[in-house]
């Protein structure tokens, strides 16, 4: 797409050792693509020096703002306020963990002719193998009771128009809100294309998505928004 205006965004809880790198990282894909961009890091309640790397960082890169969310509001609040903090007109998101690749970007940026939403599925997805099969069973279990077609729904490496999250209510504060967003930008029309992208190895910090209470409220939240869709909501 020519002169294309880009909000990327990706949210941090306790990630110290990895926000400068994925900053800038996104800086330098972000350049090579267009001059009208911003990078924002949305601090999730880090108990450790993500806020203050963070909150330099914007200090010396004009591009940059911080999103400080207060107190912790789970993987799912945090990419609703990424995207409610997107002021350009496409919203990019990945994790800030540093296991995807800011130069694959353009891959999806190329599909936007033909479709309105890009979201991306790892092609070599370098997590434990019980790690995958929970993933693919809870896309599949997604797509069954959302009406989605995705092959990676928590593939976390979308490009999202910005007016969606003006017409769409996010409710999710936990690990369904990928679900969330696509279902409900499904029902409302939106056409959705899908690439293959690298996933490379976390090499700091720690996962937080496999425990109990993550899985436990994603069910939760998931079967919830299965009634709202069969009613019509």
């Amino acid at each position: 797409m020519d002169k294309i205006n880009l909000s990327v965004f990706f949210p941090c809880y306790n990630e110290e050792a990895n926000v400068e790198r994925t900053t800038r990282a996104a800086l330098d894909a972000c350049r090579a693509i267009t001059d009208n961009f911003e990078v924002i890091i949305v601090n999730d309640g880090s108990r450790d020096r993500t806020g203050a790397i963070a909150d330099r960082l914007a200090t010396e890169h004009p591009e940059v703002r911080v999103v400080h969310n207060n107190p912790n509001r789970g993987y799912g609040g945090a990419l609703q306020a990424g995207f409610l903090a997107a002021g350009k007109e496409w919203v990019f998101y990945t994790d800030g963990d540093g296991q995807f690749d800011f130069r694959e970007i353009p891959k999806l940026l190329k599909l936007l002719d033909r479709y309105d939403i890009i979201s991306a599925y790892r092609m070599d997805r370098r997590d434990p193998l019980i790690r995958k099969l929970n993933a693919l069973a809870w896309t599949t279990l997604c797509n069954l009771l959302l009406g989605t077609r995705l092959r990676d729904i928590d593939c976390a490496f979308k490009v999202y128009p910005r007016r969606l999250f003006d017409e769409i209510t996010m409710c999710s504060e936990g690990a369904l809100i990928d679900a969330e967003v696509l279902a409900k930008a499904t029902r409302n029309g939106y056409r959705i294309g899908q690439v293959g992208v690298h996933h490379y190895p976390r090499v700091a910090g720690t996962q937080t998505g496999a425990q109990f209470k993550v899985i436990v409220r994603a069910f939760r939240e998931l079967f919830k928004l299965r009634k709202e869709i069969v009613n019509g909501r």
